[in-house]
This record gives C-alpha cells, sequence and structure tokens, in this order.
C-alpha cells in the first residue's frame, strides 16, 4: 500500500535519517558519559564514525561484486564493529538514563530500611529494659517500696528516651513513605514489571534495554540499506523511461522515413540504368 504513495522513497530515506541520527545521538552521549573525562573529544570521534559507518555500509551495497576481497572484507568487519561499539553506547545512555531517574528513589529506599532496622532495635531495647525492670523489681523484698520506687525512677528515664526516639524514627518513616510514592511514579512502571515478573527493578530495566539496543541501531542500517535499494530501483525506472521514449520517438521517425527512403532508392536505380543506355519509359 504504501509503495503507492508519492515519494515513497523519500518517505524510507526520512526514516532511515531518523532513526539512524537516533541511534546516533544516544550512542555519541552514551560514549562521551562513559570516557567523562574528555567529553568533547568523544563526541567528536563518535559522530564522524557513526557517519562513517553509513557511508560503508551503503558503498558496500552498491559496490558489492565491484571491490577488492579485501577492502570488501575490512569494511565489512569495521560497520559490525561499529554497530557494536553503537550499541555500547545506547546502553551507556540509557542506563545512566535509568540511574539518574532512581538515584533518590534509592537514597530514599536505603534510608527508610536502616529507619527500619533501628526502629526494631529500639523496640528490642525498649522490652528490655521493662523486662530488666521488673527482673530487678521483683528480686527485691515486698517491704523495699522506697527501693523499688529508685529502680523505676532509674528505668523510667531510659524507657521514656527511648519512646521519644521509637516516636520520632516512625514520623520519618511516614514521611519517606511519602516521599517514596511520589518519587516512585518516575520508575513505577519498572517496579510493576519488576513485581509481575517477580525480579528485582535492574534486572527488569537491564532487560528492556538490552531488547532495544539488539533493535535500534540494526534497524538503522537496514533502514539505510532500504534506501540505497528504493533508489536504485527508481533510477531504474526513469532509465527504463527514458529508454522507452527514444526508442519510441525513433520507431516513429523511422516509419515516417521509410517511404522516403524507399522512393529515393527507385529514383536512384532509375537513374543508373538511363545512364547505362536504359529506355526511360514515361508512365
Amino acid at each position: 500500500m504504501l509503495e503507492r504513495v508519492k515519494n515513497f522513497s523519500s518517505l524510507i530515506g526520512f526514516s532511515a535519517l531518523l532513526v539512524a541520527g537516533s541511534a546516533a545521538f544516544f550512542s555519541v552521549f552514551g560514549l562521551s558519559k562513559l570516557f567523562s573525562g574528555a567529553a568533547l573529544s568523544v563526541i567528536v570521534m563518535a559522530g564522524s564514525l557513526e557517519f562513517t559507518k553509513l557511508v560503508a555500509a551503503s558503498f558496500l551495497y552498491q559496490y558489492w561484486y565491484n571491490m577488492g576481497r579485501i577492502l570488501k572484507w575490512y569494511l565489512t568487519l569495521g560497520v559490525a564493529v561499529l554497530v557494536l561499539i553503537t550499541s555500547a553506547g545506547i546502553f551507556g545512555y540509557l542506563s545512566n538514563a535509568y540511574q539518574g531517574a532512581t538515584v533518590v528513589f534509592e537514597k530514599q529506599t536505603t534510608a527508610l530500611l536502616a529507619y527500619e532496622d533501628r526502629l526494631e532495635q529500639l523496640e528490642e531495647d525498649k522490652v528490655f529494659l521493662k523486662e530488666e525492670l521488673d527482673v530487678q523489681v521483683a528480686s527485691l523484698p515486698e517491704n523495699y517500696i522506697t527501693a523499688k520506687r529508685k529502680l523505676r525512677e532509674d528505668f523510667n528515664p531510659q524507657i521514656q528516651k527511648v519512646n521519644n526516639e521509637i516516636l520520632d524514627i516512625k514520623g520519618k518513616v511516614a514521611d519517606l513513605k511519602v516521599e517514596l510514592i511520589e518519587t516512585g511514579v518516575d520508575v513505577g512502571p519498572a517496579i510493576y514489571l519488576a513485581r509481575t515478573f517477580d525480579t528485582d527493578v535492574d534486572t527488569v530495566v537491564k532487560f528492556f534495554i538490552f531488547i532495544l539496543i539488539f533493535v535500534f541501531d540494526p534497524m538503522a542500517l537496514a533502514m539505510v540499506l532500504a534506501w540505497n535499494t528504493a533508489i536504485g530501483r527508481k533510477s531504474y525506472e526513469v532509465y527504463k523511461e527514458e529508454d522507452d521514449r527514444v526508442e519510441k520517438i525513433y520507431n516513429e521517425y523511422k516509419s515516417k522515413k521509410e517511404p522516403e527512403v524507399v522512393e529515393q532508392v527507385i529514383e536512384r536505380v532509375v537513374e543508373d540504368k538511363i545512364g547505362k543506355g536504359g529506355v526511360k519509359t514515361n508512365i
């Protein structure tokens, strides 16, 4: 259906440019993140290699049967290696974006786990202090009322301190849970998928990144080759139409000139016979 669209080859070229440009952008900036010490130099180098890769792929497609074997296989190997480098750059870019989106979430999750551990420890300390107080009070005789009161006065500030710390940490935990709900919006789909497949978020994100990089740059390269195919077919159709048009003009010219040529040949034959002593007959 799309083949009937006017300028379909231009549509293929635009799609190839769009996909290849996006892959080059992600790859170049992903590599610049990987080698952040010389980001500008890496951008220039990776950008030139991306452009060269597309030109080399087009050259291989158009002149595959007209080049030397060494050049052919070297360019093929170079294009394959550059596809792998592009995929590595895309992986670096996407993984960096994922880490940037989840760094706050991970900090809040780590803090929440630390608060929960501290809260559990304080609860154990509170139970220990109460049990210790009961044991010491029970060890005193019944008539040692003043000593028992003194023990309670000694233990109560410690228990109260633990209670206050528990209340403070519970408030922080509640605030963190609210913040996690707000922050989790950015990574919510990944968390949902991780729960669906019963795995961690990093594994889910890594899986989707690998799917993208195995499709992205190979698809860009395939679209560039498809564009070359469309251009070659269009050129063939144009040349064929031109040949047909020239042949038609020639046939028309030939059909118009044949009677004149025959008449001229007859006149020349008659003149030759007269010149050789033949008899000229008037018709």
